[in-house]
Formats: structure tokens, sequence, C-alpha cells
């Protein structure tokens, strides 16, 4: 397993820290862990673009479009 060293963090960012994770019942290391896994999260299905705009468009609301009538296709050419 890998690790990092955090440096500069602030006294305000570890007090939080130190008593989230006593909160929880965990350890300072572990609270960490899991708050950088939740952060980056772990397999994420890849969304397709239809999905994509769909998510982007959907808060503006629909629009209900009228269809043409449709109308018989038309001859086949004939190559006689």
């Amino acid at each position: 397993m890998a690790s990092i060293t955090i440096r500069n963090l602030d006294d305000d960012v570890k007090t939080r820290l130190r008593v989230r994770a006593a909160d929880n019942g965990r350890s300072m290391e572990e609270e960490a862990r899991l708050i950088l896994r939740d952060a980056v999260g772990r397999g994420k299905p890849p969304r397709n673009l239809a999905s994509a705009i769909r998510a982007r468009i959907a808060p503006l609301g629909g629009v209900d479009l009228e269809l043409p009538p449709r109308k018989p296709g038309r001859e086949p050419p004939s190559f006689d």
C-alpha cells in the first residue's frame, strides 16, 4: 500500500478531523482514508453522451414537440 504525507495542514482542519474520527470511533488515519476514498470514488460507471446531455438539460424543463403527420412513402424507382 502507498502512503502520503500532507504538509501545511491547518490546525483547525486537523482538529476537526480528529473530532470527526473520534465521533466515528476511528483513528485519524482511518478517517482520512475514508474521506479520500469517498472523494475520489471507486468504479463509477461511465456516463454516455446522451446521459450527460440529459443531466445538463433536465433542470431547465422539458419541451413537447408536435410530430408531423406520417405520409406514405414514395414509389420506388423503376429501372425498366
